[in-house]
């Protein structure tokens, strides 16, 4: 009786040359190149740049925000920065809305929270406010460390409650700063005065002046772009890696079903008060970093707008993703300066706010927002990044997948 054997094993029972256990060998080259996301390994599946597209595409936008202030003007500049500020706040409030679940219309309390916090330990005293005039290397850490205390000794009445009763809860702690930040005049300088930010001396350079460099002068707001570009990178990568550990695992149990998620051993309590220190500490980040940017803080800054505009972030951008956060934060800030350069071109929009002028950029925004957030609740919960996902899986796969 003669003996057959396969072209993939030999007598020994081993796997040869041409065996199926031999990934290399056995699946053509055009085969590989045409499945770059099968995985054999959890930690690939998982990795934060797990195609090469992805990690192409955060190369190429990373070099492109770099280039960018060098050929614009400077209020464009300034409106990057922004867009990099409230990229950080959005982010903070992902966390805690988007991955966590917990709705919370009080995130500008501890925007400014965490600006008071940089103004005190970093600013300059005068006769009516205080000031240590510490180094940046010391008041940004403060900014956001103080702001996750509040929000640690927040969390345990707000992860009593859920939906409704906590936007409730979170909305009266925002009412409740606003009276403290216009009642504090030491602190905040008092309503529709305010006071000077932090200083930019960051150990011991004072960053606040221009340098030139090459051929090139960097400005005190390109210097301050630099600041919050590269603040917003090692947050969101920060973010992204706690979003695909077990603590973020945790927040999308809790969020999920949370009575589920405490059977199978997480605790309720200690996610959720979790989720409101970090979401707390990115929020004073962002209010320190804005209080920057802008120049001047005003204690009427800090209200219920100003919390509608972060929730725009996270519902426009995409809830439960770190890049929604950002492609939410640039859709914010650049849209009234989109809107401001075609009043012309809409009729019943006015630059100023006249009397039987029509609507000013400001009411156009805040319905545009409202608009949106309806329409993408309703049509697509993801937001511009899940249109993104859309277009994306459908030219990858066109005409048919392969």
């Amino acid at each position: 009786m003669s003996t057959t054997t396969s072209p993939g094993l030999n007598l020994s029972g081993r796997l040869g040359a041409g065996a199926v256990g031999d990934e290399s060998a056995s699946v053509p080259r055009k085969v590989r190149w045409g499945r770059p996301r099968l995985y054999t390994k959890y930690s690939k599946d998982q990795a934060i740049w797990n195609t090469p597209a992805k990690l192409w595409w955060t190369v190429g936008l990373i070099v492109l925000a770099v280039l960018a202030p060098f050929f614009l003007s400077r209020d464009l500049t300034v409106l990057l920065s922004l867009a990099c500020v409230y990229a950080i706040g959005g982010i903070g409030l992902n966390l805690l809305t988007g991955y966590a679940g917990q709705v919370s219309l009080g995130h500008a309390f501890f925007v400014g929270v965490g600006a008071y916090t940089a103004a005190v330990f970093g600013g300059d005293a005068t006769g009516r406010v205080w000031g240590l005039g510490w180094d940046m290397a010391l008041w940004l850490p403060l900014a956001a460390i103080v702001p996750a205390i509040i929000g640690f000794l927040v969390a345990p009445l707000a992860a009593r409650v859920r939906g409704l009763y906590l936007a409730t809860l979170t909305l009266a702690l925002l009412m409740l700063g606003d009276h403290l930040f216009r009642e504090w005049r030491a602190v905040t300088g008092g309503s529709g005065v305010g006071r000077a930010p932090a200083n930019l001396t960051l150990f011991g350079v004072d960053l606040s002046t221009s340098y030139r460099i090459g051929g090139y002068v960097l400005t005190q707001q390109v210097t301050v772009y630099f600041i919050c570009l590269v603040l917003l990178i090692v947050l969101a990568v920060a973010a992204r890696n706690i979003a695909r550990s077990r603590i973020g695992r945790s927040f999308a149990a809790v969020r999920d079903r949370d009575i589920a998620a405490e059977v199978m051993g997480i605790g309720l309590q200690r996610t959720k008060t979790l989720a409101f220190v970090l979401s707390s500490a990115y929020a004073g980040i962002c209010g320190a970093l804005l209080a920057v940017v802008v120049g001047r803080i005003s204690a009427d800054r800090w209200n219920l707008l100003l919390s509608i505009d972060f929730l725009a972030i996270v519902l426009i951008g995409g809830m439960a993703t770190i890049s929604g956060s950002l492609i939410g934060a640039c859709f914010v800030v650049l849209l009234p300066r989109v809107i401001d350069e075609f009043s012309h071109l809409i009729p019943f929009l006015s630059a100023s706010g006249v009397t039987g002028g029509g609507l000013t950029v400001d009411e156009f925004k805040a319905i545009v927002f409202g608009l949106l957030i309806v329409l993408f609740i309703i049509v697509e919960p993801r937001g511009l990044f899940g249109l993104w996902m859309r277009v994306r899986n459908y030219f990858k796969a066109w005409p048919f997948s392969r």
